[in-house]
């Protein structure tokens, strides 16, 4: 057994249970939860090492051998985002930490830290998930931490927010269960490398509606357009501890799912045209609702809709250079909503709210929170040098090189999109960052400088820097990282490698 694979399952497991049980200790908590997620970080940095060439890592829970046993799998993709995903979680747990350390926080850190742990295994376990049964497990045990996550320190809002959330997720649920017993039916097998083998005996007709079913599926849990409606009611409402960590993970999760499920198991039937069309709708259709929205939480809920759109793209486009750029731009913008709603964490707490209509002159209050929401905008909107604008040029070059009226489409509808988000992100900086700041937010500021919170605002105001640090890495290290997309996408779009190695030489 590759314990490497099964560390960042278990440890998170492990650390959930050891934090429940030490809930009267809220400092033996903290050191727990951080020395779990720091595990985390190093096997799945380990796993990247072993994986970046394009080597698939697999093993066979129990000894049962593929297909029968449970399989957990990791490639370049899934080693790739399984450490992005673990440094932002640990990155985030510091942030809460702070928060819990000075008391600007109404959740109940006893409950936070097991549940907390509980979601990372729940991310962790669909990224290296190999089969589509324990992916739905995956899912689900997102989806209950994530609602006891949700309605931490509940309010009217958050308890209508976690019910749209849940039934969702739940209707989403359901879509899947009725896809996995259909893919059985015809395989008699969930182990995704031997439904890649036997499903292409299944007829074309029946092949493109499983692959619109679990397109369906998992762009409700993307918040896709159409289905996105349930995401910018949800995650504002939500402590932004929580926020941050959905904007930045569930969603790309779903992503993930998608390109997993179409490149692997419906890479003989061609979606692209639909895909497409959904790509070219979220980014617009997200970017204009985040243009007459007032409040910044809420803008950020709709560019996060919108960006999906350019994940999307990538994969429509159906080659080595487009999956390429759906994987990095999957890791710049997990890296930057992460960022930006920890960004919005710190402004509620110099001035209570994240409404534009009555937030001016941020920038004199805290200079260091200018430039927190500075650099992540500039990235998100896609201005050079940032880890945005690497993301979107290899997307644009890569739609350039597929040509085509479609391909175009999506180009031109990138760009748009870019061009308006830039807009978006500009009318949040003028309107809240410049002028005169009120005498209230003057006095609040002066009053968490020297209140007993100090030391708690230090830290998340030093944890949000590290984000905004990890984010300004992901453009330094363009080169290396579009290294390993292009080494993904090969072994996204070959399949080869994957089956083999789950199912053993000589499979295909």
């Amino acid at each position: 057994m590759n314990v490497l694979l099964a560390v960042p399952l278990l440890v998170p497991l492990s650390g959930a249970a050891v934090t429940l049980l030490l809930r009267r200790n809220p400092r033996s908590q903290r050191i727990t939860s951080t020395v779990t997620l720091a595990a985390a970080v190093v096997a799945a940095a380990l796993l990247l090492r072993r994986t970046h060439d394009g080597t698939v890592v697999t093993t066979q829970a129990g000894a049962w051998e593929a297909p029968l046993g449970i399989t957990l799998v990791a490639d370049p993709v899934s080693a790739l985002l399984l450490l992005v995903s673990s440094v932002v979680l640990l990155i985030v747990l510091l942030y809460a930490i702070g928060q819990d350390i000075g008391g600007l926080s109404r959740a109940t850190p006893q409950v936070f830290h097991p549940v907390y742990l509980v979601l990372t295994a729940g991310v962790n376990l669909s990224f290296v998930s190999g089969d589509l049964f324990n992916l739905f497990v995956g899912f689900e045990v997102m989806l209950t931490a994530s609602y006891a996550l949700i309605t931490q320190a509940p309010t009217r809002a958050r308890v209508r927010a976690s019910m749209v959330y849940t039934t969702v997720s739940l209707t989403s649920s359901i879509l899947f269960l009725t896809g996995i017993a259909l893919v059985y039916a015809l395989t008699g097998t969930v182990n995704m490398a031997d439904v890649a083998e036997k499903l292409g005996a299944a007829p074309p007709a029946l092949r493109m509606v499983l692959a619109l079913l679990f397109l369906v599926v998992f762009g409700i849990k993307a918040a896709i357009v159409p289905m996105h409606f349930w995401l910018p009611d949800s995650y504002p409402v939500a402590l932004t501890r929580i926020s941050a960590i959905f904007a930045a993970l569930l969603t790309k999760v779903a992503v993930y799912a998608i390109i997993r499920t179409q490149t692997l198991l419906f890479a003989r039937d061609d979606t692209s045209a639909v895909l497409m069309a959904v790509a070219v709708v979220t980014m617009v259709v997200g970017i204009l609702g985040a243009l007459v929205q007032s409040d910044i939480n809420r803008i950020m809920s709709f560019a996060l809709v919108s960006h999906i759109g350019f994940m999307v793209f990538g994969l429509a486009l159906n080659t080595v250079a487009g999956l390429a750029g759906a994987v990095v731009y999957l890791v710049h913008h997990i890296v930057v909503q992460a960022t930006l709603f920890l960004v919005n964490g710190l402004i509620r707490q110099y001035v209570g709210h994240t409404s534009l209509t009555d937030i001016r002159g941020l920038t004199a209050v805290s200079p260091a929170l200018a430039v927190f929401f500075f650099l992540p905008a500039l990235s998100l909107a896609g201005l050079p040098p940032m880890s945005g604008f690497v993301a979107k040029v290899a997307l644009f070059e890569a739609g350039v090189a597929t040509g085509g009226a479609l391909a175009w489409a999506g180009v031109a509808a990138g760009v748009l999109t870019s061009l308006l988000t830039l807009i978006a992100v500009v009318r949040v900086w003028t309107r809240a960052f410049w002028g005169t700041p009120r005498p209230d937010m003057l006095e609040a500021r002066e009053q968490l400088r020297t209140g007993s919170n100090r030391g708690g605002l230090r830290i998340m105001t030093a944890t949000t820097g590290a984000m905004v640090a990890v984010g300004l890495a992901v453009a330094l290290m363009a080169g290396p990282l579009t290294r390993v997309g292009l080494t993904a996408a090969e072994g996204l779009l070959d399949g080869d490698a994957y089956v083999a190695a789950v199912l053993g030489e000589g499979a295909r």
